[in-house]
């Protein structure tokens, strides 16, 4: 199975908060996954994104690709 570094919904409604977690390619948004790497928080002016670096590079080189939007928003905060 293909692993993918993707974000999972939390939070209220019009109140999104994202983890950001590694999961196998075919489990549901929201459904079972293999690690969480950190968080992000579209509505906070600062800081909304935190994730762990070491591990984040530990899921690229053993074979997990990004989705399109994490792979922005790691390519945003200079993490891959």
């Amino acid at each position: 199975m293909a692993a993918v570094i993707r974000l999972s919904r939390h939070g209220k409604r019009n109140r999104p908060f994202y983890r950001v977690v590694v999961a196998n390619q075919p489990k549901p948004r929201d459904g079972k996954f293999l690690e969480v790497l950190g968080t992000f928080d579209p509505l906070a002016t600062e800081g909304g994104f935190t994730v762990k670096k070491e591990r984040v590079q530990y899921w690229l080189g053993v074979g997990a690709k990004p989705s399109d939007t994490a792979a922005e928003l790691l390519k945003r905060y200079q993490m891959s």
